[in-house]
């Protein structure tokens, strides 16, 4: 099974735990390609078997211009200890979905990387992620989820390992309903 993995990552969370994924899709012998959301093009996405899409959660949702620009502005202030990714400054997710052709009916799942707490303070770019895939035709295969970060905007180190396992679930819950792939 193909798989391709689209992320958009400011602080690089969401760019580990995408590869984090694609390592236990990978230990199900599933072929996976990982891209940042800007090299995410319409021949990738043709040629997948699984689309698996992440972000992460700004204001309670999937990222926007502004909530980016918010976020490099943060990165930037003297003593913030936050790395910029390389792509940060490019298109998000969201304006990346709205351009996504029909899938047919293809297996697709989505994640966040959010604050850590309960979902409804904090919000999950996930939901938002999942059902404009499903308004494209995509077929969800797992509910979405999220993966935590700490109030500094780190990573919590059992995260990680928390997504690959999940990348492995998600070989065996793609392969139950995957269709022929359409020329």
């Amino acid at each position: 099974m193909r798989a391709l993995i689209v992320y958009e990552s400011l602080y690089g969370n969401t760019h580990i735990i995408a590869n984090s994924i694609a390592e236990g899709l990978r230990d199900k012998a599933c072929d996976v390609t990982v891209v940042p959301v800007n090299r995410a093009t319409d021949e990738l996405v043709r040629e997948t078997d699984l689309l698996v899409v992440g972000g992460p959660t700004h204001l309670h949702g999937m990222s926007s211009s502004s909530s980016r620009r918010m976020g490099v502005d943060a990165a930037r202030k003297a003593g913030s200890g936050l790395t910029l990714e390389p792509v940060a400054f490019g298109p998000g997710l969201r304006e990346w979905l709205n351009g996504v052709g029909p899938s047919h009916g293809r297996a697709a799942a989505a994640f966040d990387t959010r604050l850590e707490g309960p979902a409804v303070f904090t919000g999950r770019a996930s939901s938002g992620i999942a059902h404009r895939l499903l308004r494209h035709g995509y077929r969800r295969v797992v509910s979405p989820e999220s993966f935590l970060i700490n109030k500094q905007s780190a990573l919590i180190a059992s995260e990680a390992n928390r997504a690959r396992a999940w990348g492995g679930a998600l070989a065996f819950a793609a392969a139950a309903v995957r269709p022929a792939r359409s020329a």
